[in-house]
Order: structure tokens, then sequence, then C-alpha cells
């Protein structure tokens, strides 16, 4: 009888035992399933529920988004060649800038156009000078074509006045944004105007 009931304890325990391991294991099995990626260099680690590579990034299974320190988007340009007014005439244009001074990306390109990389806030300031004390100079700010924001110098009391202005926007990628002469002209042509913009996050 006391021999019965020693085999019936050391079933038992076995039991418990296999049960044990058997969890143990379970546990180890599902945190090796998610080890941790080591990650050298400099890097943005970007937690996201659907991972893509998108711009020059990269992901993992665990929706580890990697971003590149060349994600990075800035441009400031100027216009430094003189122009009589006459050649410009009060016709509606594109400003172009034939001088860039910061353009990390390349995203602004030859034709003073700026080509979001990607979607996200991006920050855009402008200033240019009118060129007659009698005259108002209208710029826009325009977005895919059509105008964001304006800025304008009119005072007849002055003859080197400043149009100036910046604003926050929401891009998407391949949006295109430029300046736009509504009307009058800039002091030595586009000796004084300039324009600028960056990437303050993605999205």
């Amino acid at each position: 009888m006391v021999l019965l009931r020693l085999l019936y304890k050391v079933m038992v325990n076995s039991l418990v035992l296999m049960f044990s391991l058997a969890l143990i294991s379970e546990f180890v099995g599902a945190q090796n399933d998610t080890e941790p990626v080591v990650l050298e260099g400099k890097c943005l680690v970007v937690c996201d529920s659907n991972p893509t590579t998108d711009w020059k990034g990269s992901s993992s299974p665990l929706g580890i988004s990697v971003r590149a320190a060349n994600s990075k988007v800035a441009f400031s340009a100027v216009r430094s060649n003189n122009h009589e007014p006459s050649e410009m005439s009060n016709k509606t244009r594109i400003i172009y800038f034939d001088q860039v001074l910061v353009n990390i990306g390349n995203y602004f390109t030859l034709e003073s156009v700026f080509l979001s990389p990607r979607k996200g806030i991006y920050s855009f300031n402008f200033h240019v000078i009118k060129v007659y004390q009698s005259q108002t100079i209208q710029v826009n700010l325009m977005l895919n074509g059509k105008p964001v924001i304006s800025a304008f110098a009119g005072d007849k009391d002055v003859t080197r006045e400043a149009a100036t202005n910046g604003v926050l926007l929401f891009l998407d990628k391949e949006d295109k944004v430029y300046l736009k002469l509504e009307k009058g002209n800039l002091v030595g042509g586009w000796q004084y105007s300039t324009f600028s913009g960056f990437l303050v996050f993605s999205l």
C-alpha cells in the first residue's frame, strides 16, 4: 500500500514538472520571436503598424522602419544676377533663383520649384523688395498651381519696401511649391529675392 502511494506521488510530480517545462519552453520561444534589433550608426527608429520601404528607408517584420540620416530636406536660394525692370514688364511669372545656397536632398529643382519627396509638414518663407516708390508688388507662394499665401509691398512713401511671408504646409509626395510674381517688379531684378524651406517632420 505504501509503495502504491509513493508511485502515485512520483507520477503526479512528474506530470507537474512536464507541464511546467512546457510552459517555460513556450514562453522562451515567444521571446525569441521578438528579439530586439540592434542598430548601429546614426539613425531614427520609428515603430509603424504598416512598415514600408519608401524614401530610402528600410523595414523589418516587427514594424520597425529605419530612416537614414539622408532623409533631411532643406533648401535656400537667391537671385544673384541683375535684371532691368523693363525686361520683366509686370507679366505674371514664376520667380527663378539662379543661386542655390542650400539644397539638402536636391529637391529644389533647376526650375526653382520645390518637389516634395514625401508626406509631411514643411516650412517655407520668402522675401522680396519692390523697385519703384509708386509701385505695388505682389508675390504668391504656389502649391500645385494654386496660391496659398501672398505678400504685398505698396507704400508710396517707401522706395525699397519689402514683401515677406512664411507658412507651414502639409504636403504629399511630389507636391510642387514655388513663387510667382503676380504684380510689379523686384529691385535689381531678383537680386534681393530669397526663398527657403525645410521639412519639419514626416507623416
